[in-house]
């Protein structure tokens, strides 16, 4: 009996709370089209105005991560993105992503730049967003992440206006973020239209490259697509 508590509370500290994980093409960022993996973590600190994933604050399933990389296996795919919610608000999460390397997937995280990414296994892509004043959480921004990043990461900026291109190009500027790692402006959908964001890139000569979502524009919006 002895043997069975330490043997449950293991079990209970390799959990992660799921939304849902499930196989489609990576809609967006450096990998888009491949067939991928995404394993939707739980929870999410931010309350960004233009979320499209609101389905994730709440919820989901605790699962022990030897049964997440099984289910992640079953696909029988290379690349792996984890994404939320905010991922990261699950401590977990670090352990996660340093199992789906070391079985060989090329794994991403989608993260949203309000939470200390230092800890991330450096084999895995660090997709952070910077919150534009238009996201209704610009304050979240953690700068100190920045100079961690390294060019096999990527920074995502999500336009609400043109207010938020002319902040977004100003940050771009100040930090040279364009020598460090890809930088991906996309539009938000009801906010800002797509072409107006790409003749502002072009018009500019922006050292960015324009984006959307191509899972949206192929499944209309579908959750869990």
């Amino acid at each position: 009996m002895n043997d069975v508590a330490p043997a449950a509370a293991a079990a209970a500290v390799d959990r992660l709370k799921i939304t849902e994980i499930f196989l489609s093409l990576q809609g967006e960022a450096r990998d888009a089209g491949w067939p991928t993996v995404f394993v939707r973590l739980t929870g999410c600190p931010l309350r960004c105005q233009y979320c499209d994933t609101a389905y994730a604050f709440f919820g989901g399933e605790w699962r022990g991560i030897e049964e997440i990389l099984a289910e992640v296996a079953s696909h029988g795919v290379r690349h792996v993105c984890v994404t939320g919610g905010e991922p990261l608000a699950q401590k977990r999460c670090i352990d996660l992503l340093r199992r789906l390397c070391d079985a060989g997937y090329r794994v991403s995280l989608e993260t949203s730049g309000a939470i200390d990414v230092a800890e991330v296994d450096p084999r895995v892509s660090r997709v952070l967003d910077i919150k534009t004043p238009g996201s209704a959480e610009v304050e979240r921004n953690r700068w100190e992440n920045l100079p961690l990043l390294t060019a096999h990461d990527q920074i995502k900026f999500v336009i609400c206006s043109r207010d938020d291109y002319d902040w977004a190009r100003g940050i771009v500027a100040e930090h040279r973020l364009a020598e460090r790692c890809d930088v991906l402006f996309s539009p938000s959908k009801s906010d800002v239209s797509a072409r107006d964001l790409a003749d502002w890139i072009v018009q500019d000569r922006l050292p960015v490259k324009f984006q959307m979502q191509l899972h949206k524009l192929l499944w209309n919006d579908e959750p869990g697509r």
